[in-house]
């Protein structure tokens, strides 16, 4: 038998995933916590106590959607021990991960819009842009790139990732631009190798 806890959590989990589907169809505007409650057949009492407030329960939904995407990059990142395919197929997980209305929706359009800025860039800078900071550090330890200036490099690449996953959206080839991301991404990062002595 379930104890309280394991309830509460599977509860959480529930009411995240009906309201994770219901954002990225309708957007946050257009979700009544009513339709989230009918759903989940719980009251509304019951939303407020996990979650506190509509916003509340749209955190929690892009905090999930956030270890979701990072828990891929990562999976993805490590299946090659040579440390540039690595890092580029992280970064191919990113953006094939985006490409998902749910992804897409709740994290690039809405998250930013709804949590504010600095709110929404926190949970950003916790999973993806710790990636990448990871990601390039391993880069230039293995001397695949200059072992400068790294965290700006980091910022740069999150940025373009994040814009390429939005126009990618509306691509009529969605894969053939991540393809080309890609692409365009390893050959700068091949212009940040050490110079030949």
């Amino acid at each position: 038998m379930a104890t309280k806890a394991e309830q509460r959590a599977r509860t959480r989990a529930a009411i995240i995933e009906i309201a994770g589907r219901r954002f990225a169809d309708g957007g946050y505007a257009g979700v009544a916590l009513e339709d989230v409650v009918a759903e989940a057949g719980l009251t509304r009492g019951a939303i407020y106590h996990h979650f506190g407030s509509k916003e509340g329960l749209f955190r929690a939904v892009v905090e999930h959607a956030q270890r979701g995407v990072a828990e891929r990059v990562e999976h993805a990142a490590s299946v090659d021990a040579d440390p540039l395919v690595a890092f580029l197929a992280g970064c191919r997980a990113f953006l094939e991960a985006s490409l998902a209305p749910r992804v897409r929706r709740i994290l690039l359009i809405d998250g930013p819009a709804v949590l504010g800025w600095g709110e929404w860039r926190e949970g950003d800078l916790d999973t993806s842009v710790r990636l990448l900071d990871e990601g390039v550090a391993e880069l230039a330890a293995a001397g695949a790139i200059r072992d400068e200036r790294l965290g700006t490099l980091a910022t740069m690449i999150s940025g373009a990732l994040n814009e390429a996953a939005i126009a990618n959206a509306g691509a009529a080839d969605a894969a053939a631009e991540v393809d080309a991301v890609i692409e365009v991404l390893g050959r700068l990062l091949s212009g940040l190798a050490p110079r030949a002595a």
